[in-house]
């Protein structure tokens, strides 16, 4: 097999941060059970010397750490530019780390304590959207809407001015939720399905915080109806799209 070929099937890599050893022995043991390489670290320190000399395809990441906060770690690498899908390792009970995890820049988010299984799960469908897999014969579509311009396949959006919009992976997952069903009302749990692949959970208030601040960043001008808010129903995109 030829290095291209081999390159082409290399296991992707993703760095467990927990400063449990039991934790990071299971999870090393069982995504590496499902054709991953695993990365260890046990704190804030070790997750960027794993950084600075290896690649990470995707990074699960406990909130608690000893020497720092993994939402704080979050946010440096979003203001970095770090594209590096994160999700985030919680107590279940902890709405607050989840929401605001959203809000910097995470991808997804698994409360403890967990089934593996759902990790991989969620594991592989970040990974899916990050790797910009379309549905056969879409991957040339280019969504405008009031001005703005969406690209699935570089996962970029612009304004009527043409300048860049910057959306997290999960913000822009559920904008081309929205693009690809204009005009249909859709549920939280049914938006929560179509971006997560997961049931949805009916306490989950995630989708509210990912459609507020899609508001906020397309707001201006007649932008700020594109996103209606369906009593008893869920939300709206009341926008014409068009398809190129």
């Amino acid at each position: 097999m030829s290095k291209a070929a081999s390159s082409m099937t290399a296991p992707q890599r993703i760095l467990v941060v927990d400063d449990d050893p039991e934790i990071r022995k299971l999870l090393a043991r069982y995504i590496e059970s499902q054709g991953f390489r695993v990365l260890l670290a046990a704190s804030c320190a070790e997750l960027r010397d794993r950084l600075a000399t290896s690649q990470v395809d995707l990074i699960v990441l406990d909130v608690m750490l000893p020497d720092g906060s993994g939402l704080e770690v979050c946010r440096d690498l979003r203001a970095r530019r770090s594209s590096i899908p994160i999700i985030l390792l919680t107590a279940l009970k902890e709405d607050i780390d989840r929401i605001v995890g959203l809000e910097i820049g995470a991808d997804d988010y698994l409360g403890k304590p967990f089934n593996p299984r759902e990790l991989i799960a969620r594991v592989r469908a970040v990974l899916r959207r990050r790797a910009g897999v379309l549905p056969s014969g879409s991957e040339a579509k280019i969504y405008r809407f009031e001005g703005f311009t969406a690209d699935p396949h570089t996962r970029r959006v612009t304004d009527p001015q043409g300048d860049d919009i910057e959306l997290t992976g999960a913000e822009f997952d559920l904008l081309k939720t929205f693009l690809e069903r204009p005009g249909r009302v859709l549920s939280r749990d049914q938006l929560l399905d179509l971006t997560r692949g997961r049931e949805a959970d009916a306490l989950d208030r995630s989708i509210d915080v990912l459609v507020s601040r899609l508001r906020r960043k397309l707001a201006g001008g007649s932008a700020s109806q594109l996103f209606k808010t369906v009593r008893n129903g869920g939300y709206q995109l009341a926008a014409k799209v068009e398809v190129q």
